[in-house]
């Protein structure tokens, strides 16, 4: 099975085992509910996936690496305890609690949520010493004498030995106490996630055309080369940055995460290529609406060199949507509390109100965030709301009072001129974005009509988390019409494929 699939499989595993008898018992008795084994190469995104469903299910999350880890800080270190056997005292061996288990209850501490997944990569790559410690833990659930508590369900993660030579094979016992996932990479999956958290469109376009180039390890006289998920969102972001700082994306920079000479070299080719076609083909000011060329001129290019093109539409026009998409998120949490500052409970200056929300926020973000709580997206939210109460709060004139001052003068009437005007500018981005997604779609219709290239838009941008928002939010006439258009489209196809097989 594909990440995706795993994910899926993983949630369904969750909520059967967290199901309930009338009395509060779990259906599946915890002794029962096998620990899940994800067998598969690594850097394909398995602990992402183990932090999407923590979030996605409302449960904790603790994850290690378990190479890291000793048999001491696994079980526990030894201690002498004193016990009467016979009437006789005798000394005994006993253990300090385990690292690993002492970190799940001090995550129920933080948190107050009850039930989570306790997470241990690579393991099947554990020292000599501690392989026995970690057949123990997955057939009956403790380090030493320390118990994982009830309502943390354990997943487990290791690579097939082909990719880790420390790989160990686990026994029949073993095996016929875990569920078991073999996972695959799958570029088709992979997209979707790498669309969703915005990877660079040079990577995604150069994917698309070369899919074998996305997952390799292979070993040769001069060593093993490899190319994983992880490399490229991680380039991902590298190149983000270079580009922010004006440096250059070079064969030897791209090579430090794309551990194949040959494919870095590749890529950093083609990225070159991919900034130039965005300044041949005038990309700013298609967007813009300012150009429309001849379509002769496009109508015959290369399918790798079309992908680009259309990749590089959808990148331009991305950048608004986010930015409208995260505007919307912050003033949606301002409107909440700024509808609290209308009617205060305490009478108290409206920038003590403000600074006061502003610190609560601040707060509430560093305690999902040292909880392991909450995404990164939301917890940028919660930084731009924070930001904005602080800018509010500076601006409040000092003489202003609270609400139960005169309606002029109020903080409450100085906070709603100043949201209203935030709102203003949400609106004119939000206008701005709805024309820059006609304009790629006119384009589109102009040189190629409302054929193949139009179908790839489409697939780019629902591939899109921010434009699927944005559609449903603020709305797009271009895009819901060419939505519609495509669907119609599909569905005639397999009507016209259904009359065929009937008539033969």
């Amino acid at each position: 099975m594909n990440i995706k699939e795993a994910k899926e499989e993983m949630i369904r595993t969750i909520r059967a085992y967290q199901r309930k008898d009338e009395t509060g018992a779990y259906e599946i008795p915890f002794e029962q509910q096998r620990p899940i084994l994800l067998i598969g190469p690594p850097g394909i995104g398995k602990t992402a996936v183990m932090e999407q469903i923590a979030e996605e299910c409302g449960i904790g999350l603790v994850a290690y690496t378990i190479t890291h880890h000793t048999r001491q800080s696994a079980i526990g270190l030894p201690m002498i305890s004193h016990k009467s056997f016979g009437g006789k005292e005798q000394a005994v061996t006993e253990y300090t609690m385990s690292e690993i288990v002492a970190s799940v209850y001090d995550k129920i501490e933080k948190t107050g949520v009850q039930e989570g997944i306790l997470f241990l990569d690579e393991i099947n790559c554990v020292s000599e010493t501690l392989a026995p410690t970690m057949l123990q833990f997955l057939q009956y659930k403790t380090f030493g004498t320390h118990h994982v508590p009830d309502g943390w369900i354990i997943v487990t993660a290791g690579n097939q030995p082909q990719y880790n030579r420390s790989a160990r094979e686990f026994d029949i016992v073993t095996l016929d106490r875990v569920k078991k996932m073999e996972i695959e990479a799958d570029f088709s999956v992979w997209k979707e996630y790498a669309a969703a958290n915005h990877v660079h469109g040079s990577i995604l376009s150069y994917l698309n055309i070369k899919k074998q180039h996305f997952y390799v390890i292979r070993t040769e006289v001069d060593g093993r080369h490899f190319v994983t998920a992880r490399g490229w969102e991680d380039l991902s972001r590298m190149i983000f940055a270079y580009e922010a700082m004006g440096e250059a994306v070079t064969e030897k920079m791209t090579v430090q995460y794309l551990q194949d000479a040959q494919i870095a070299r590749d890529f950093a080719v083609y990225y070159d290529l991919y900034r130039k076609y965005s300044e041949v083909y005038r990309i700013d000011d298609i967007i813009a609406g300012k150009y429309l060329p001849d379509p002769a001129a496009l109508q015959e290019i290369p399918f790798d060199e079309k992908f680009s093109l259309i990749r590089l539409l959808a990148d331009g026009v991305h950048r608004d949507l986010a930015a409208y998409n995260e505007r919307t998120a912050v003033q949606e949490k301002l409107f909440g509390i700024l509808a609290e500052m209308k009617y205060p409970v305490h009478a108290e200056d409206g920038a003590s109100f403000v600074y006061g929300k502003r610190n609560a926020l601040s707060e509430e973000l560093e305690r999902k965030q040292d909880a392991g709580m909450i995404s990164r997206e939301a917890a940028k939210i919660l930084r731009l709301t924070a930001a904005a109460l602080k800018e509010l709060g500076d601006l409040l004139p000092a003489d202003a009072g609270s609400s139960s001052g005169s309606p002029e003068n109020s903080s409450f009437e100085f906070a709603r001129g100043w949201f209203s005007a935030r709102e203003d500018a949400r609106e004119k981005l939000g206008l701005k974005t709805e024309r820059e997604l006609a304009n790629i779609f006119a384009f589109l219709e102009h040189v190629y009509g409302a054929g193949h290239e139009m179908v790839m838009l489409m697939t780019e941008l629902n591939a899109d988390r921010d434009c699927l928002r944005f559609a449903g939010g603020h709305g797009s006439a271009a895009y819901d019409r060419y939505n519609k258009m495509l669907l119609l489209k599909d569905r005639d196809d397999s009507l016209r494929q259904e009359i065929i097989k009937l008539t033969l």
